[in-house]
């Protein structure tokens, strides 16, 4: 587990880009988008974090019920928190009840504070409190604090959930609000070992969360892309009308829209396996690859080193695995 941490450690502060020198003067206004007769979402802009979209570059959203507010991921700001509720209040009267978080990576739930301030529950899945406890958690925050002044500060606070979910029996766990029926969805240990998904039933809409990636390149970094790609199954068997990606634009194609995801975790699984299996250095292995396929999509360049990395240490891994298995005895 220390191993880990510090192997994340590493690709975090390859990955912080550079504090710029002049910030904003105030916090930007989010604009909703309607998906469905109940539900909306905030699409970020591409690419990575950084203090000139002040963060703002993974998706939200939101379901409107006659009872309350149900709220998907809460943005990479305490700022951007505070801006979901303003344009949520633009949309209806009725207050935020709850908050469900898809995984606690930082541009996902920095934003949690705002709501927890304004009395909302915050449910999440219970592998959220191992990243919360982490040394990783800390190292991010810091990273998060040069690379989004002001955006995140000495008063941004890593916010937990009220209720952790427990999925021990591998079933969902469903929930009603104001006529509205939901479903969270437990897709632990694929891109995060805290994934889980939020299904609208009543109009067929997805939160999907960082499993699929909307028209970009994903952030992959130690993620078990086996299980990873195993979960985008399990999406597409879920037949939605519509899917809110973690990052990119809505999707009404689900199917189809996965396809990016899909090939480009089987690509680099293929491209590391073979280097891991001829014993290649990554290094060399990086540079002889032709990434033609991916490298105009957007956050390839901020990205897809520390994926192909990320990869490379998992498929050494994976091998190692294979080596240990016992051999069954002769007849």
């Amino acid at each position: 587990m220390k191993f880990a941490i510090s192997i994340a450690a590493c690709l975090l502060a390859l990955a912080a880009p550079a504090a710029h020198a002049v910030t904003p003067a105030r916090a930007q206004a989010l604009t909703p988008v309607k998906v469905s007769p109940h539900v909306y979402y905030f699409q970020g802009h591409s690419g990575m974090a950084e203090a000139a979209n002040q963060g703002f570059m993974s998706n939200a959203g939101f379901v409107v019920t006659r009872d309350g507010v149900v709220v998907f991921d809460a943005l990479g700001t305490p700022a951007l928190g505070e801006a979901m509720l303003k344009a949520i209040r633009k949309v209806t009267a009725q207050p935020v009840r709850r908050v469900i978080v898809s995984h606690f990576h930082a541009d996902h739930f920095y934003g949690l504070q705002a709501f927890k301030a304004r009395g909302a529950q915050i449910w999440a899945h219970e592998r959220g409190r191992e990243y919360l406890a982490s040394d990783l958690a800390a190292t991010r925050l810091a990273q998060r604090k040069e690379a989004l002044a002001p955006w995140v500060n000495d008063a941004t606070r890593l916010t937990g959930a009220d209720r952790w979910l427990s999925f021990a029996d591998g079933k969902s766990i469903a929930f009603e609000m104001g006529g509205v029926r939901f479903k969270i969805i437990d897709m632990s240990g694929a891109h995060a070992p805290d994934d889980i998904m939020l299904a609208v039933d009543n109009d067929q809409v997805l939160f999907a969360g960082d499993l699929f990636f909307g028209g970009r390149i994903p952030f992959v970094g130690e993620a078990d892309s086996r299980v990873w790609l195993a979960a985008l199954d399990r999406m597409v068997a879920l037949a939605p009308q519509a899917a809110i990606p973690g990052h990119g634009e809505l999707s009404r194609t689900p199917a189809r829209d996965m396809a990016l995801t899909r090939d480009y975790l089987t690509f680099l699984r293929r491209v590391m396996g073979d280097a891991v299996a001829e014993l290649t250095s990554f290094d060399e292995a990086y540079g002889k690859i032709d990434w033609s396929a991916f490298d105009k999509y957007p956050a390839f360049a901020q990205a897809n080193r520390l994926n192909a990395y990320g990869t490379y240490l998992l498929m050494e891994r994976e091998s190692l695995q294979q080596k240990r298995l016992p051999v069954a005895p002769s007849p």
